[in-house]
């Protein structure tokens, strides 16, 4: 075998290349299309298996009126079924966000409530088993709407991958430009407020996608990008590329899809209903609903995992310790 000094490459007496060398490419077409396939299935997967899995709902009124609707409703396990002892205090539930919609039987029948700010795609399915429940058509409300330039809320679940996105590039660029660890901190978070105000003034400023207060929802946005922003850099700090690869491939075919931007996380199914809660799309959604539509109810848990997220990653970046994903030393690449 001879080398050939001006490519570097090696050479067989025949001037081909080894075996090994031959092997590469087809090895590289191989593992992109596998990683394509993942990523198809990632993204396809959970809303072509989405459907109703122990959403709570309510029920309220009278024990004879009600009997017969929590029993056609909790068969199939697609419906937990929660009693209320009135109409107010249902609606009082859906308000605070602890059930989607709620079934209240009175006098003159039953009437259906849903919060379609909460997921357009669940009042629907609220609405359908209204529909299967027999007799007359139930009268619906919608007591907490959506924006009314996104009825159907599909510029939610639209803003979730581009938002992590952002927080992957602001991690690579700024491990790059920045050498110091503290800058670089400081310069992820100016970068996620921008984020979280330019986004804001398109979704609800242009397009009337969002409602409640504009700077409220764009902190929420802001804490979406810096979680993974800072912790994209915390990882790269320790690992190099590779710990920024992990959190992007973690967020974009787990925390997208199991956001439950497009339903709910209870549609979801495994992994990603069990996981998205925990990870920042699936937080961010439940954070921007709470505090867009329904004054901060519910938003507690979507918090304190936002806030954990932007902790460990502000750690990873500052703890003293090497670093590997900062920018290269002078003279090199």
């Amino acid at each position: 075998m001879a080398i050939d000094a001006t490519r570097g490459e090696s050479r067989t007496a025949s001037g081909a290349a080894p075996p090994r060398d031959a092997l590469r490419a087809p090895l590289a077409v191989l593992g992109i299309v596998a990683a394509g396939l993942v990523a198809v299935l990632c993204f396809a997967y959970p809303p072509l298996k989405s459907e109703p899995r122990d959403l709570p709902i309510g029920l309220a009124g009278p024990a004879a009126a009600t009997a017969p609707i929590a029993q056609r409703l909790g068969q199939g396990g697609a419906f937990e079924v929660r009693p209320y002892p009135d109409a107010a205090a249902a609606r009082a539930a859906v308000l605070d966000r602890e059930v989607y919609g709620a079934i209240a039987a009175g006098p003159g029948g039953p009437r259906l409530l849903v919060a379609s700010a909460a997921s357009p795609a669940v009042a629907q399915a609220l609405q359908a088993a209204a529909a299967r429940q027999g007799g007359a058509p139930m009268p619906v409300e919608d007591v907490v709407p959506g924006a009314p330039g996104d009825p159907r809320g599909a510029g939610l679940a639209a803003a979730m991958l581009p938002l992590v996105l952002l927080g992957v590039g602001s991690a690579a660029a700024l491990g790059r430009l920045e050498r110091g660890r503290a800058m670089r901190a400081v310069w992820i978070s100016v970068l996620a407020a921008l984020a979280g105000l330019g986004v804001v003034a398109v979704m609800q400023g242009w397009l009337d996608a969002l409602a409640g207060d504009a700077m409220t929802n764009a902190a929420a946005l802001a804490l979406v990008v810096g979680a993974v922003g800072l912790t994209g850099a915390g990882l790269a700090r320790w690992l190099g590329l590779p710990g920024l690869g992990l959190v992007a491939l973690t967020l974009v075919l787990v925390g997208n899809p199991g956001s439950g931007a497009q339903a709910a996380p209870e549609t979801l199914p495994e992994p990603w209903r069990a996981l998205g809660p925990f990870l920042p799309p699936g937080a961010g959604t439940d954070l921007l609903r709470g505090v867009a539509y329904f004054d901060g109810a519910g938003v507690a848990g979507s918090l304190a995992v936002l806030a954990a997220w932007v902790a460990a990653g502000a750690l990873l970046l500052l703890v003293p310790g090497p670093d590997r994903g900062g920018p290269a030393p002078a003279g090199r690449p």
